[in-house]
């Protein structure tokens, strides 16, 4: 996925803005790690190799995946509690069902292993080159409630990606889990990004 993305990006006759979520986090900051972003957005980003912390919350969301090794080669479908608690836990049980009836698929283990993995593997595929000069500015966001990828993971990310010599900041998003970019709060995610690319890459910001 990360080279599909990465040779669309490197067709454009600009750089693009990268933004993504979750896993999408991770993958467009190793797009960047390629050169081929004008500005990075990652919104709670699974973890590259080299971020440590693993708190007690995320080890519970992961759970339904990686507590079967089976489930490496396979794909996985959560059931409402499971969503509730690791990508709903932030909003109205109502608009929960609401977004796991609208948005929730089968999703692939792998990736899941691969970063769980990561740091005991020396050629893991979620590794990238934080002090690359050539990665261009990068914003991490964070959703204080967010229970897959809680602040201390995000953090870590943004601690490593700050070595790097483009610019590099971080912002945490009161009240808000990992379902920031659908549920009905997507605003104010989109803002921050919208600001944050006005200020790095050349993009107006929204009023």
């Amino acid at each position: 996925m990360t080279d599909h993305v990465a040779e669309v990006a490197a067709a454009l006759s600009r750089k693009p803005l990268l933004i993504g979520h979750s896993f999408g986090g991770l993958l467009v900051q190793r797009v960047a790690d390629r050169g081929l972003a004008s500005a990075t957005v990652a919104i709670d980003p699974a973890p590259f190799k080299g971020v440590l912390p693993l708190p007690a919350s995320t080890l519970k969301a992961s759970f339904p995946v990686l507590g079967n090794p089976a489930n490496r080669k396979r794909t996985v479908t959560l059931t409402f509690d499971q969503f509730r608690y690791g990508f709903a836990n932030a909003v109205t049980e109502d608009e929960a069902r609401a977004l796991y009836e609208t948005h929730h698929i089968a999703a692939p283990g792998r990736p899941l292993f691969q970063a769980a993995t990561a740091n005991l593997n020396p050629k893991a595929a979620t590794a990238l080159d934080v002090t690359n000069p050539e990665r261009g500015p990068l914003l991490v966001i964070s959703g204080e409630k967010d229970t897959i990828v809680p602040r201390a993971i995000a953090h870590a990310a943004y601690r490593l990606q700050s070595r790097n010599s483009s610019p590099t900041e971080f912002v945490e998003l009161d009240g808000r889990g990992h379902s920031l970019t659908i549920d009905s709060g997507w605003e104010e995610v989109a803002q921050t990004a919208i600001t944050f690319a006005g200020h790095h890459s050349g993009t107006r910001a929204a009023a």
